[in-house]
């Protein structure tokens, strides 16, 4: 019992460890071939973790050959245009200027109602009102609608907006961050004085504080101290 649990161990530990070696993409942001990898190194670890019979190197092995395999054909992707297009493919036009491209489509395998589900999702109801929609390598939308049904921005209107930055957590449910403190140029003593305008004394009593670079505090308390 005591060897399954340490060779589970061992294969959880080497498969989160390529995983986290092979980046941070989401499941659906996937290559095609990013996703293969990571179906049969879960496979893979899985084998052997059931079955004690099997040596921990017919694990190990195989998952280890797939993370240098992978890792070699995203430094391909990255260096060459010919071996990304080969390795991932390219996108495709599936509208143009409001009309469906049935060919693409077709190539695709993309049907009509995927596509008016898709867009749909992302707000746009009419194809007439779609500029460009265009099926990225890995499987995702992208929908560029006409000029005339895009939202209005503050550069339309002739407006420049105050520069707000990117505000940075400073307490994390009641732990400060002094890394993203010091970054702002704050420190301790100033922080508690902020939170005492908030009727908080207690920094473990905040679920979160966050500061963006214009020195606005954002700041919620946890419930139970309400």
């Amino acid at each position: 019992m005591l060897v399954i649990f340490i060779r589970a161990l061992i294969l959880y530990a080497l498969v989160a460890i390529v995983m986290r070696v092979m980046g941070k993409q989401q499941i659906g942001e996937l290559q095609p071939y990013e996703l293969v990898v990571a179906v049969m190194i879960a496979d893979l670890g899985a084998v052997p973790m059931q079955n004690t019979g099997i040596p921990l190197l017919a694990g190990i092995i195989p998952i280890l050959t797939l993370l240098i395999s992978q890792l070699a054909l995203s430094y391909i992707s990255m260096k060459s245009l010919k071996g990304r297009e080969i390795i991932c493919g390219t996108p495709t036009v599936l509208v143009e200027k409001g009309k469906l491209l049935e060919e693409s489509m077709r190539k695709e395998r993309y049907n009509i109602t995927d596509l008016l589900e898709a867009l749909r999702n992302q707000g746009y109801y009419n194809i007439a009102d779609i500029e460009y929609a265009i099926l990225e390598t890995d499987g995702a939308l992208s929908v560029i609608p006409k000029v005339e049904k895009r939202p209005v921005t503050p550069e339309d209107l002739n407006l420049k907006p105050e520069y707000e930055g990117l505000p940075l957590p400073v307490i994390l449910d009641g732990e400060v961050n002094y890394k993203s403190l010091a970054k702002l140029g704050k420190d301790h003593p100033w922080l508690l004085s902020q939170l005492k305008s908030y009727n908080i004394n207690n920094i473990s009593d905040v679920l979160l504080a966050s500061l963006d670079e214009n020195g606005n505090l954002f700041v919620q308390a946890k419930e139970d101290t309400k």
